[in-house]
C-alpha cells in the first residue's frame, strides 16, 4: 500500500467502562455525544465482549490478537512478558509512528514498549510516571497518589485539585500536543489510554455535582441471585460482592457516570484535531473506541470486574473512518466481537500482512457493509481472581449467553434479546433442556484438550485446577 494511503489510526481506550454507559445505548443518565458520534459516523458493535474481563489478560489479548487460551493468560497474573509480535510493533515495522499516551498496557516488564515507539505515561496509580511527577510538582505537599480514594473501591468524591490536573484532562492535553508535534508525512497510530472510569471515582466537581442530583437507575438484581443480604448497613460482602444502596450506591454511580461524561467532553477536541490533522496531510483516518472490560457497579450484588455478566464483560466498541476507506455509517452490528479483532482489523486497514495464527478476525468486511459478522459464537473465561466461585467460562452468539462455573458446575442461560440485563436465568427451564445441552456440548468443544481437564468429551468436569497462566507460558 502507498504510504500516503495508509490511514492514521486513533485508539481511544478508557479502563473498566461498561458497554451500556453510552447515550447511543439509551443509557438513562449518561450523555456521551462525542463518543456516540464515532458509532453514528461508522459502526457500533453492540455485542462486543472482553474474553477475559480484567486488565492484564484483556490487554494481552488486544495486543496479540490471541484468545486467552492461545496467549496463555486466562486470568489476572503479572510477570509474564508477551513474546508474540504485537500489532503496534507490526505497524512500526511497516512505516508507522506509534505512540501511547496515558495508562500503560499493564504488561510486564513495565519498561518494555511492546511496539509503542513513544510513551508518555500517566496511569493515575503509578507513583513515578510522567503524570505522577507532574501532579506532585503542581500540588505542594502531595507525596503519594494513594491519598486519592480507593483505587478499586466504590467510595467517590470530587477531584480535589484544579481541573487541568485531572488525569483525564492530562491524557487529552498530552495527546493533542503529540498530534501537533508529529509530522504528517508518516502514518500515525496513537493510543489515548485513560484510567477513567476505573476507580478512584474522582470526577471534577462540576461532573460530580451533576450526577449526584440525578435520578439514578437502580442496580439490576437477577431473580437467580439468591437471598438478599438484607437490610444490613454492611456494604461489602466479599472482595467483589457488595450490597450497594443508599448513599454508598449514589456516590459510586455519581463518580462512575461523572468520569464517563468528563471523558466524553474531553475527547471531543482530540477527535476533531485528529481528523483535521489527517485531512491536512491528505491521509485517511480511523478512530476506534473501546475498553478492556466493564464494571458491575452493584448489579447482581457485584462490584468491579472478573465476571461473565454484561456489566463486567460487555464493552463499548465503536469504529469510524474517513470516506475514502468505504466504511458504512450509522450501522449497528450484533455479531459477537472482541478485543482480539482490533489487531487484524487495523493491520488490514493499514495494508500490513495479518499473521495467520490470530484468533481475532478482521472487521473490515463488516465495516464495509457485510453485516453477516465474523464468528457465530464467542468464548470468554477467567480463572479465579477473588475466589474460586468467581471463575467462569461463557459462550455467546449475541442472542443468548451460556455460563458455566468450573468449580461448582453451576450453569446459567440468558436470552439477551429480551433480557439484556440477565435478570432471568433460564437454565432450569424444562422446555430449554435441549438448547442448554447444545450450549454445553459447544463449550466442551471449546475446552477439549485443555490442560485443566475441564471435559472428557462426554461431560463438563467441575473442580479441576484452574490457574491464571497455562503451563506452556509457565515454561517460557
Amino acid at each position: 500500500m502507498d504510504m500516503q494511503k495508509k490511514p492514521d489510526i486513533l485508539l481511544i481506550m478508557p479502563d473498566q467502562m461498561r458497554g451500556d454507559c453510552l447515550s447511543i445505548e439509551n443509557h438513562p443518565v449518561v450523555e456521551t455525544p462525542n463518543i456516540d458520534r464515532i458509532g453514528a459516523e461508522g459502526v457500533q458493535f453492540a455485542k462486543a465482549y472482553s474474553t477475559c474481563a480484567s486488565c492484564i489478560p484483556a490487554r494481552r489479548s488486544l495486543l496479540t490478537g490471541l484468545h486467552p487460551s492461545s496467549n496463555g493468560m486466562v486470568g489476572y497474573k503479572n510477570g509474564y512478558p508477551i513474546e508474540e509480535k504485537t500489532f503496534p510493533q507490526l505497524l512500526g515495522e511497516n512505516g508507522y509512528r506509534t505512540a501511547i499516551v496515558g495508562r500503560y498496557m499493564h504488561q510486564s516488564p513495565y519498561e518494555k514498549s511492546y511496539g509503542f515507539q513513544k510513551r508518555i505515561l500517566g496511569s493515575t496509580y503509578v507513583e513515578d510516571d510522567e503524570y505522577a511527577k507532574m501532579l506532585k510538582r503542581a500540588v505542594p505537599g502531595l507525596e503519594t497518589l494513594r491519598s486519592l480514594p480507593d483505587f478499586n473501591g466504590w467510595e467517590a468524591e470530587s477531584w480535589p485539585y484544579d481541573d487541568s490536573l485531572h488525569p483525564t484532562h492530562w491524557v487529552v492535553n498530552k495527546s493533542r500536543e503529540l498530534l501537533s508535534a508529529t509530522a504528517g508525512g508518516e502514518p500515525l497510530f496513537l493510543t489515548a489510554s485513560f484510567y477513567a472510569p476505573h476507580p478512584p471515582l474522582i470526577p471534577p466537581e462540576e461532573y460530580f455535582n451533576r450526577y449526584f442530583e440525578a435520578d439514578m437507575p437502580a442496580p439490576v438484581i437477577g431473580d437467580w441471585c439468591g437471598p438478599s443480604p438484607g437490610d444490613s448497613d454492611e456494604v461489602e460482602m466479599a472482595a467483589h460482592r457488595v450490597n450497594l444502596k443508599g448513599e454508598a450506591l449514589r456516590r459510586a454511580q455519581t463518580g462512575y457516570f461523572g468520569l464517563i461524561k468528563h471523558l466524553d467532553d474531553q475527547v471531543g477536541p482530540l477527535i476533531s484535531e485528529f481528523k483535521a490533522r489527517s485531512e491536512r496531510a491528505g491521509r485517511p483516518w480511523i478512530i476506534i473506541f473501546t475498553s478492556d472490560h466493564g464494571e458491575m457497579l452493584g448489579d447482581h450484588y457485584y462490584f468491579r470486574k472478573c465476571e461473565p455478566y454484561e456489566g463486567s464483560s460487555r464493552i463499548p466498541f465503536l469504529i469510524s473512518a474517513s470516506e475514502e476507506l468505504g466504511i458504512e455509517s450509522g450501522m449497528r452490528n450484533d455479531a459477537p466481537v472482541c478485543l482480539e479483532d482490533i489487531m487484524p482489523t487495523v493491520l488490514a486497514a493499514a495494508g500490513v500482512n495479518v499473521p495467520e495464527q490470530l484468533d481475532g478476525r478482521s472487521l473490515m468486511p463488516v465495516l464495509r457493509g457485510d453485516a453477516s459478522g465474523v464468528r457465530s459464537i464467542l468464548h470468554g473465561e477467567h480463572a479465579p481472581c477473588y475466589g474460586q466461585e468467581q471463575a467462569y467460562h461463557f459462550l455467546t452468539d449475541g442472542k443468548q449467553k451460556y455460563i458455566w462455573r468450573p468449580f461448582t458446575g453451576e450453569e446459567q442461560l440468558f436470552d439477551l434479546r429480551v433480557d439484556g440485563d440477565e435478570e432471568h436465568d433460564l437454565a432450569g427451564e424444562p422446555a430449554l433442556k435441549t438448547e442448554l445441552n447444545n450450549w454445553r456440548t459447544e463449550l466442551m468443544s471449546c475446552l477439549a484438550g485443555r490442560p485443566e481437564g475441564f471435559t472428557d468429551g462426554i461431560r463438563l468436569i467441575p473442580g479441576c485446577p484452574y490457574k491464571p497462566v497455562l503451563p506452556f507460558l509457565e515454561k517460557e
